[in-house]
């Protein structure tokens, strides 16, 4: 390793320009990769909701719908619009008063409980079918065109509408959280680094191996919008601290050489040890959320996992030849640290330290408490902005249809008409159904078959299904409609066995359940994969649990806040941000831990060997837990997307808190276990 460090550091300048050219892929791989926004499409492949998607994109030629209130429209005109929108490229079909009639039945003979599926004072209703799914490229630029197409008179609802909104959204803000992010971070450096030069340097670095790492999701095909949304942000907050160690480990070693090459190749080498352990840790911690059966973990932890090791490289292989390179440059920018001496933090401990194991103990039941309790949610359309349309459709279908969600029910076709009607009845029946629209409950209400043109009967009959629709006045996530999809879901099976109730709100019910199965499994395997890394590292029985358990208390006074106050997390809130804390903080725990042994290994006692650790790695601590602050906190005040909003939120009080954890109380358990740490610990065990 050090002969390739020699040859890199001595070719700076090829291996700069070597860097900067992966860059050119790198963009391109970022263009090529498309983006996911919805959510829905993680779920795992064998849920029945999932499966039933798959036959109606099969047998219909109908992947994603939508709602559409008309109003102040004739029925001709709404028949003209109807007309124009089965125009619209990826349209696949048209379903409403003015298709299935065409125009040929007067609205005042059709009897009023079928009128008013259709028709609401002087609104009307259709759905649009799409022949692709939810959140395709297909889909959402024909959202586009139903709204230019069908006009101010017309409110487009549903989910693939609230997809294309957030697409819109998050792309015109992407740009912004990294500007954001970066401009923080540079401040945050600019007070705790010895040059005004280095910031630049650190953050360019770091945004060349952020390229690096977007560039090469092009071989996952596809990301999610939330990956793509913090990637970047997350990146650079997990990893700037390595350009720190860098950077404190070359100024140390040209203190012991006059040769600032050799100086610069032993800092790589300590560097890269010191922060291989470090980098574990977090690595760990990203690969333990690909164990989600929502993908969308695997998503996430596959990209940043990527980029924690993108950032490792940069570090060892980028950096030290730029700051080899503008080294006269650096010097002549140098200032003096404005971070205030922190060496009283390890005073002020060790004198305090029983007051603080005793607000350590009493911090545990609530803060767990509250951790278990956090209240979720699971229908990212209400938190979205109140001034888009897709909102605005919603509100609108919900006021004038009372229907806040739709559900697709899939029937055999050999079920005999009449127990669909009888079916039909009943599910009319249930509390919270609005009305259910099928062919059968048309003819049922006496319009003659007849007058059913061939083609819609194709909209909705093949020959393994019929599609219906069940119009819900109960919102997506909430108790009332996985109550109600299960009493739905009770009458189909009672006349067909292989019925599928499929739809948003059936897909959020599974989303539900999976997201509590996974909050355990991947809690479980990244304290497992972190508590064995740290037992190697340490050689100790007890130093991983103990450390685990002090950032685990981080996690837990962090997530338990919104329950205090009342507030509401998105579902993926509380499994990420407890994997993501815990990978990314536990590094501080470490460095002080390895601190303190070494001071008790060389002679001194506990309380010295505490207080010493404390204040020498204090500074770096805060250092690092301000930048991950600064990465995250902006962008979660900024963003008007709330998962992005509330995640970087959660992430930025997260690392505060593990800092004053690790800081204040982790020496207090260091002083009041030092014999059982001794006793346990095998490089320790001389010190008996």
């Amino acid at each position: 390793m050090k002969r390739f460090t020699k040859w890199m550091v001595r070719h700076r300048g090829i291996v700069v320009i070597l860097c900067l050219l992966l860059l050119i892929p790198s963009i391109l791989g970022m263009a090529a990769t498309k983006t996911k926004y919805d959510l829905l499409y993680y779920l795992p492949q064998d849920l029945d909701t999932v499966k039933g998607q798959k036959i109606l994109l099969e047998d219909f030629g109908k992947g994603a719908f939508s709602l559409l209130v008309t109003e102040g429209m004739s029925i001709p005109e709404q028949q003209n619009m109807e007309n124009a929108l089965k125009e619209i490229p990826h349209v696949d079909s048209v379903i409403g008063y003015a298709s299935l009639t065409k125009g040929m039945l007067p609205v005042e003979i059709i009897p009023e409980e079928i009128r008013e599926k259709f028709s609401r004072g002087d609104c009307m209703l259709s759905a649009v079918f799409f022949d692709e799914g939810s959140s395709s490229e297909e889909t959402m630029e024909a959202i586009e065109q139903v709204r230019k197409t069908a006009g101010e008179k017309c409110f487009v609802s549903g989910l693939s509408a609230v997809v294309t909104d957030t697409k819109k959204m998050v792309e015109d803000q992407e740009a912004i959280y990294v500007g954001i992010a970066v401009a923080l971070c540079a401040v945050v450096l600019m007070i705790t680094m010895d040059s005004f030069l280095l910031p630049i340097i650190f953050l360019a670095c770091i945004g060349v191996s952020v390229l690096w790492n977007l560039g090469s999701n092009y071989f996952l095909g596809e990301i999610s919008y939330i990956t793509k949304a913090v990637a970047a942000v997350l990146q650079l907050g997990v990893t700037l601290d390595y350009s720190i160690f860098l950077w404190h480990s070359y100024r140390e070693q040209k203190e012991k050489t006059g040769d600032k090459d050799e100086a610069m190749v032993e800092a790589i080498h300590l560097t890269f040890m010191s922060i291989l352990g470090s980098s574990l840790t977090t690595v760990a911690g990203f690969v333990s959320i690909c164990f989600m059966s929502f993908t969308l973990g695997r998503d996430l932890g596959i990209v940043m996992s990527k980029g924690v090791v993108m950032g490792v490289l940069g570090t060892v292989v980028l950096l030290p030849c730029v700051i080899r390179l503008l080294d006269g440059a650096i010097e002549k920018t140098s200032h003096r640290p404005l971070l205030p001496d922190v060496g009283g933090i390890g005073r002020f401990v060790t004198k305090h330290y029983k007051v603080l194991a005793v607000i350590l103990v009493i911090m545990i039941v609530p803060a767990f408490y509250g951790y278990a309790h956090v209240n979720v949610y699971y229908d990212m359309s209400r938190v979205m902005p109140q001034e888009l349309e897709s909102v605005i459709a919603n509100k609108k279908l919900e006021e004038t249809f009372n229907m806040a969600t739709t559900h697709l029910l899939l029937v055999d076709s050999d079920v005999p008409q009449q127990d669909v009607r009888n079916m039909t009845e009943e599910m009319q029946q249930v509390d919270g159904v609005r009305s259910v629209i099928g062919i059968d409950s048309l003819l049922g209400a006496g319009i003659p078959e007849s007058i059913v043109p061939k083609d819609v009967l194709g909209m909705v009959k093949s020959d393994r299904y019929q599609l219906m629709l069940i119009n819900s006045a109960y919102v997506i996530s909430s108790d009332e409609v996985n109550a109600q999809i299960d009493t739905l879901n009770g009458i189909l099976k009672k006349y067909d066995e292989g019925g599928m109730l499929i739809g948003e709100a059936s897909c959020t019910k599974d989303l539900i359940a999976c997201t509590d199965h996974d909050f355990t499994v991947v809690s479980l395997i990244s304290i497992a994969a972190i508590f064995v890394i740290i037992l190697l590292v340490q050689k100790s029985i007890s130093l991983p649990v103990l450390l685990v358990a002090v950032i685990e208390l981080a996690i837990a006074a962090n997530l338990c806040l919104p329950y205090y106050f009342g507030q509401q997390l998105p579902f993926v809130g509380p499994i990420l941000i407890s994997t993501i804390q815990l990978g990314a903080t536990v590094d501080y725990a470490i460095l002080m831990t390895t601190r303190y042994k070494r001071n008790r290994l060389s002679g001194m006692d506990r309380k010295e060997a505490v207080q010493n650790a404390v204040s020498s790695a204090a500074q770096s601590i805060l250092v690092s837990g301000l930048g991950f602050f600064a990465a995250t906190y902006g962008v979660g005040l900024y963003s008007r997307v709330d998962i992005i909003s509330s995640m970087c939120r959660l992430i930025a009080r997260g690392a505060l808190l593990s800092v004053a954890v690790v800081l204040l109380l982790l020496p207090a358990v260091l002083l009041l276990l030092d014999k059982l740490i001794v006793h346990t610990t095998a490089d320790m065990r001389c010190l008996k």
